[in-house]
């Protein structure tokens, strides 16, 4: 079965298309990526800005066409924060219905959340501890991991969506470029205040795992790739001091800087440095010593869901 799956999010969209064999393996067909930042501005106005409505329209027509060029049985969509923190999301589904023909789930945070866990841990099948998930997005932070105790035979999944993204959370505070070091503390103090509403039952006994673009571009840089390499990013581990150092590196330099670092940071290159202290002060909050990278995530989950629909009819 091969599927198109793509993902709204509050600065990209994201395309996957792949096959689901029937043991539920995804097998990746084709990935695009386009950075529209269709939540620029929704922290502050609460709403969609008019002009995305076109933009987003575009993309999504662009990436069915390629969908049923590769042969896709089905084209799935869903999306995330700015939309559903938005008073006009509605009219911006509909719209996109109505232009597309495409329909569009708008995710809860913890539907967000119970995706991406399952999207990220399908590209391990050999992690010596269990996975705790953290999806730092354009404008919030999802954390999904299991519990140690086991109900009826099966590990309940912890999901939180926070109020914490790279692109929320520089509209906020960053405000200067590079951001003042006040501006800087703000952002920390509410990152520890959302950070409060996780229960930690030892979280740092689990091994972390960091999907989206915040996650894929740090390593990118911490190998100091130009171009993305999938291979090279997938199951990429970093220690809490480097992504710390980073966090430092990226605070004290302006984006023209950062983007100059590597392609990689492109239409990310204003936001990259709050994805990495979310990244940097949820390590040392919850005391993790390393992250390993997946570029898996939100599209992956989506399919495994969609497969297991199809399975049960």
């Amino acid at each position: 079965m091969r599927i198109a799956s793509i993902d709204i999010g509050t600065n990209t969209v994201l395309l996957l298309v792949a096959d689901i064999d029937e043991h539920g393996i995804i097998h990746p067909v084709e990935h695009q990526q386009r950075l529209p930042r269709l939540g620029k501005d929704v922290d502050k106005n609460k709403a969609i800005n008019i002009s995305a409505f076109d933009r987003i329209a575009w993309i999504l027509n662009e990436y069915k066409n390629l969908s049923l060029q590769l042969g896709a049985d089905k084209i799935i969509a869903g999306t995330t924060s700015a939309v559903r923190d938005a008073t006009n999301k509605d009219e911006f589904v509909s719209y996109l219905k109505k232009n597309t023909g495409i329909d569009i789930e708008i995710l809860s945070g913890d539907d967000e959340a119970t995706l991406t866990y399952r999207g990220a841990i399908s590209g391990f099948q050999d992690l010596q501890k269990p996975a705790a998930v953290i999806d730092i997005g354009g404008g919030s932070t999802e954390i999904s991991y299991p519990t140690p105790e086991k109900h009826n035979g099966k590990s309940k999944l912890h999901r939180y969506s926070l109020q914490l993204g790279s692109v929320r959370m520089t509209e906020r505070f960053l405000k200067h470029n590079p951001p003042l070091a006040p501006e800087i503390q703000s952002a920390m103090q509410v990152m520890i205040e959302e950070f409060a509403q996780v229960h930690n039952p030892g979280l740092s006994s689990y091994q972390l795992v960091a999907v989206a673009g915040t996650a894929t571009t740090l390593a990118c840089l911490d190998q100091k790739l130009n171009e993305f390499d999938v291979e090279k990013v997938s199951g990429y581990k970093m220690s809490r001091d480097a992504v710390g150092t980073w966090a430092i590196k990226l605070s004290t330099i302006t984006s023209d800087q950062i983007r100059s670092l590597s392609n990689t940071t492109e239409g990310r290159a204003d936001i990259l440095t709050a994805g990495v202290l979310i990244l940097n002060e949820f390590m040392k909050h919850f005391g993790f010593g390393s992250v390993i990278v997946s570029e898996r995530g939100l599209r992956y989950g989506m399919i495994i869901r969609e497969w297991q629909k199809t399975m049960q009819k």
